[in-house]
């Protein structure tokens, strides 16, 4: 019940949001993070009409969702943690949307793994914006040359993604990560 009551909170707060800033909340997706919740926690979520949801680790998604995804075939699961290499294979049949492609590595195994699956999922780059060493993402100067090498390789790249520093005010980082989209010729952001 918690997580319904939150969920309407959020959602109500981005309403305001939006209308505040002249926008319609319909551009606005709201990814609910569904990490350390069973299925039976999501559930509620998925009765009251939500569908798009977020993982940070591979093998909790795989213990999750292909029953949800079964009862409720329009869910969306996006990928929102680090990803190694080697669950790149069942990543790609999991979800939905990649939001953490960071190293040109990764960006080379997801390719060849799509291409093996016949799957071109969206992928999100994600952008260390605080430069903090402790974190995943390709530096802010890196962001364009890294975008087009991802292109290049086939991938599908529709956005950047950040997590700004924990002590930070976030809007300067979102702010320059709308920037470098834009210079970067991509549409979507995720933060």
């Amino acid at each position: 019940m918690n997580a319904l009551i939150n969920f309407q909170t959020v959602t109500e707060k981005i309403k305001q949001a939006a209308a505040a800033c002249e926008r319609s909340e319909k551009d606005i997706t709201l990814v609910a993070v569904s990490k350390m919740h069973e299925a039976e926690e999501i559930l509620p979520l998925l009765q009251a009409g939500h569908r798009v949801f977020g993982e940070n680790r591979v093998q909790e998604a795989q213990r999750k969702f292909p029953a949800l995804k079964e009862q409720f075939p329009d869910l969306k699961l996006h990928l929102i943690g680090p990803l190694q290499t080697n669950k790149v294979r069942a990543a790609v049949s999991l979800f939905d949307v990649i939001e953490s492609v960071d190293r040109f590595e990764l960006a080379e195994k997801l390719a060849v793994e799509m291409e093996k699956q016949s799957k071109n999922l969206p992928c999100f780059i994600q952008v260390n914006t605080g430069e903090e060493p402790q974190k995943s993402g390709v530096t802010p100067r890196e962001t364009i040359s890294f975008v087009k090498q991802c292109r290049d390789l086939g991938l599908n790249i529709v956005g950047l993604m950040c997590i700004p520093p924990a002590d930070d005010e976030p809007a300067p980082h979102f702010a320059f990560l709308k920037k470098l989209a834009q210079e970067a010729g991509v549409k979507e952001l995720s933060m």
